[in-house]
């Protein structure tokens, strides 16, 4: 029988410095998608240029990730939550 977990979850309240800091979205690299899809959905998703787009796929290709966009919280979730819908590995993270 597993020991008792103390499942009480504490919730922070966002300070005015929170709601300033920037946001990276990143997307990793991975064995399933090419290289052009990823362009393309980074195209989409951003409206990058093509070139724009090409060199940051390159750095998820060559790097392993590659921050595709920096900026607020919430317009972060949407972009991460639209990348996983094209089946992307993206993720959001404090930007340091």
């Amino acid at each position: 029988m597993p020991p008792d977990i103390d499942e009480t979850v504490i919730i922070e309240p966002e300070t005015e410095t929170d709601v300033d800091t920037p946001w990276n979205v990143i997307v990793y690299d991975d064995p399933v998608n090419l290289m052009s899809f990823v362009t393309l959905v980074l195209r989409r998703v951003f409206g990058y240029p093509q070139e724009k787009a090409e060199s940051l796929m390159l750095e998820v290709h060559r790097m392993g990730q590659s921050v595709v966009w920096t900026g607020q919280r919430e317009k972060a979730e949407l972009y991460v939550q639209q990348l996983q819908s094209y089946q992307l590995l993206a993720a959001m993270k404090k930007s340091s």
